[in-house]
């Protein structure tokens, strides 16, 4: 009764080892915003749980207009490295008006 216990626990232990191992998954589908003059750009299955500075964005023309068609959550940051007070939380399907600024965003 107890080897089969331990047997039990042995197996569950390894799962969660492996389980939390696992390398980082994608979110899967597109994320789009605008750049300069309303040019749209994005992402297509960006990597989750890594911080992502969007490129053509810069201090004085942030992306604007954000939409999120993913099937993770979007966190998006006014600031690059996905750092600073200014953030907003998009969940899968979410689109966001013109008034929205970000620099960087990071997906669930």
């Amino acid at each position: 009764m107890r080897l089969r216990q331990a047997a039990v626990t042995a197996v569950g232990v390894l799962a969660f080892v492996l389980s939390a191992s696992s390398p980082a998954s994608a979110a899967t589908g597109d994320f789009y915003y605008k750049v300069g003059p309303g040019v749209p750009t994005g992402l297509a299955d960006p990597e989750s749980g890594t911080c992502v500075n969007l490129p053509f964005t810069t201090d004085q023309a942030p992306g604007f207009a954000p939409e999120n068609y993913t099937d993770a959550t979007a966190t998006v940051f006014l600031d690059p490295d996905c750092k600073g007070d200014t953030y907003y939380v998009m969940n899968p399907g979410k689109q966001l008006g013109d008034r929205l600024k970000l620099r960087s965003v990071i997906f669930s």
